[in-house]
């Protein structure tokens, strides 16, 4: 019989055979170590008992996100008011979102996915995809009985893959209108390209669900203008106001800023972010310091303008008269800035519902703000605000009535108190529910 003999191996065949154990070994150790960073999640998965809900039982609804505290913005506050409501009616709701470097607190029902910084974006994180999607068997073992994803990167992709795989509907609110603010992030590409593509983007991504909230009839009427066809409800977030309005002492506010009790206090709650319009606010400041020469306008928030915004205040000569404050803990520092303050000021283009206006009111604090995009589902003239033209001379008169008249101050803060009650987060969670099910039924049929 011929014997078969083996040549020797050649160096570069030993190097490749060593490049593919090495390889493979640092495979499985990659996929250890995923497995351990996993292991909480999949943990607490495991404690949450496997069963399916009837119609008239509580719904299992897993959240997705690419964003939560401590990130400090309107997507976090709305995810967390509809997760306690919902929570409180008797539902089960599991939210995925990032961990971050510093800040995280660790709370039930909330699974931590390895994430990595955005280039040119200390704030946000985003999650890592195959971390995520490696959850997928231990998710599938809690019959979630649909998906709601609140954000249009990782979390949209993963939520998308993850629904086909489970075979349950998914939802998705969209929280920010991209098209108007991208330009200030990507500023060497034409504007018009940039709308262009986020608008395209919005109604690939928007027509891949089951169903779309939009937290104001604006943003409706927008998605449908973009030729978005998927199913639509108008959902607000709603306010949490047992829970955010506490007894605050404003005169501690004052002291701990060195403010002098005769100065009048305007306040801005929100994002350092260009599209939030803030310039503006400091651009009017000159015409309310001529009547009112005690005036600051207290900047509350941290974000990519933030030092723009300062040379903007600089260059003008109002420095003196405006402090940035950083973000504020809102069960806290934050309620006492705003029942300090004497006006509320706000001027976005671009809020799909404005949240921080309702704040205002609920405290007693009367608004000065323009109605655009979703603040015009939320303001109405006297309940609670004044309602300004985005010019520097108009909104100033507006802010300049408010600061003359206490009786118009109190008037307006009293009815602005009535009017932000009828925006409870527990009717706004009803109405999500509703939708839930909804969804589930058709899905299902």
């Amino acid at each position: 019989m011929p014997t078969h003999r083996h040549h020797p191996l050649g160096d570069t065949e030993v190097v490749t055979l060593i490049q593919l154990a090495n390889g493979n070994a640092l495979a499985q150790q990659r996929e250890a170590e995923r497995e351990a960073r996993l292991a909480p999640a999949v943990s607490m998965l495991h404690s949450i008992p496997p069963t399916a809900a009837t119609p008239l039982s509580g719904m299992k609804i897993l959240m997705m996100s690419d964003v939560y505290f401590p990130r400090v913005n309107g997507v976090s506050t709305s995810i967390a008011s509809f997760r306690g409501a919902l929570e409180r009616q008797g539902h089960s709701v599991t939210l995925i979102c990032p961990d971050y470097p510093v800040g995280q607190v660790d709370e039930p029902g909330v699974l931590r996915i390895r994430s990595r910084q955005v280039p040119g974006d200390p704030e946000d994180r985003i999650m890592r995809y195959r971390d995520l999607l490696a959850l997928a068997p231990h998710l599938a073992a809690q019959n979630f009985d649909l998906i709601h994803v609140h954000t249009p990167f990782t979390a949209h992709y993963a939520s998308i893959a993850l629904g086909r795989r489970l075979n349950i509907p998914v939802v998705a609110t969209y929280h920010t209108l991209f098209e108007e603010y991208i330009h200030h992030y990507i500023r060497w590409l034409p504007r018009r390209w940039l709308r262009f593509a986020a608008r395209r983007l919005s109604v690939r991504q928007c027509q891949q669900l089951d169903a779309l909230v939009a937290p104001s009839r604006v943003m409706q009427q927008t998605l449908t203008r973009y030729g978005v066809t998927t199913p639509t409800t108008v959902i607000s977030t709603g306010l949490s106001l047992e829970s955010f309005c506490q007894p605050q002492d404003e005169g501690n506010f004052r002291s701990q800023y060195h403010l002098p009790q005769e100065a009048r206090l305007l306040l801005y709650v929100g994002r350092a972010a260009f599209e939030k319009n803030i310039d503006f606010l400091i651009d009017m400041l000159p015409k309310v310091l001529a009547e009112h020469p005690t005036t600051r306008l207290i900047i509350t928030g941290e974000g990519p303008a933030h030092d723009a915004l300062i040379r903007r205040a600089q260059e003008i000569g109002v420095a003196k008269s405006v402090l940035f404050l950083g973000y504020l803990d809102r069960h806290g520092p934050l309620q006492a800035a705003y029942r300090a303050a004497d006006v509320f000021v706000f001027a976005s283009r671009t809020e799909t519902q404005g949240l921080v206006l309702l704040e205002a009111m609920a405290l007693g604090t009367p608004v000065v703000s323009t109605a655009m995009m979703g603040t015009l589902d939320v303001l109405k003239e006297g309940e609670g605000c004044l309602i300004a033209e985005e010019n520097h001379s108009r909104f100033a008169n507006k802010v300049n009535q408010l600061l003359s008249d206490e009786s118009l101050r109190q008037q307006l803060a009293e009815r602005g108190q009535s009017y932000s009650a009828s925006w409870h987060e527990d009717a706004k969670s009803e109405e999500l529910v509703r939708l839930y099910r909804k969804i589930s039924v058709k899905c299902f049929e």
